[in-house]
């Protein structure tokens, strides 16, 4: 099976074609305003247009309120929703509120951390690992930051999950190799400063994912 990509952090209609053009699978929006990729509803509303029904429209976003989530949901036609800092319980209210796919993402930084990915079965469909950010950061991701991939080894995912954290196009090979990662997040790895995407970085990245 070929490993699928999600290009997260989309702003602009140009990066979006770059995106949709280079073939993702996933597209992401982040509906989260302390960061440099927040989506105003207008602007959501607009990118999610261009997308055609085949590319899956996913929003993140951070512990939402159910308001945040259903603005976003209408504006940016999501197919699933991406929650980080998201209990389980709260997940699945969510999931159960709107219908839409749930992505819950796990912080790792030890193997320790891989110990909450069991908690979301029946709360989420698919689990993305991503590296946890240092204490107080003002983000839960999208800082270029990765884990140690090794820590995923013999692992048994209670669910579909998906790679995040620190990839771009000189390292997602090797990410796919070692992990077996069926879907693969990118954000700040496809940009040339933090939340401005670069068309040419989108287009290796994707490429440097298939064989």
């Amino acid at each position: 099976m070929p490993t699928l990509a999600k290009i997260c952090g989309l702003t602009t209609p140009e990066t979006l074609d770059a995106a949709l053009r280079h073939g993702a699978a996933c597209v992401g929006f982040v509906f989260f305003p302390p960061s440099p990729r927040h989506l105003s509803a207008d602007r959501a509303e607009q990118l999610a247009a261009r997308v055609p029904g085949h590319v899956r429209r996913v929003g993140v976003f951070v512990d939402p309120d159910d308001e945040t989530v259903e603005r976003a949901v209408a504006n940016g036609r999501l197919d699933a929703l991406q929650l980080h800092k998201t209990p389980p319980a709260r997940a699945a209210a969510i999931r159960a509120r709107t219908g839409r796919e749930i992505w819950a993402a796990v912080a790792v930084k030890t193997r320790a951390d891989l110990a909450a990915a069991p908690a979301f079965v029946g709360a989420a469909d698919r689990i993305l690992y991503d590296a946890k950010t240092p204490d107080g950061a003002a983000l839960p991701g999208g800082m270029g930051l990765r884990f140690d991939w090794s820590l995923l080894d013999g692992v048994r995912h209670p669910l579909p999950w998906a790679l995040s954290g620190g990839l771009d196009a000189a390292n997602v090979g090797d990410a796919i190799a070692r992990t077996g990662a069926p879907l693969v997040d990118v954000s700040s790895g496809v940009e040339s400063a933090p939340g401005v995407k670069d068309v040419d970085k989108i287009a290796a990245f994707l490429k440097a994912t298939q064989p």
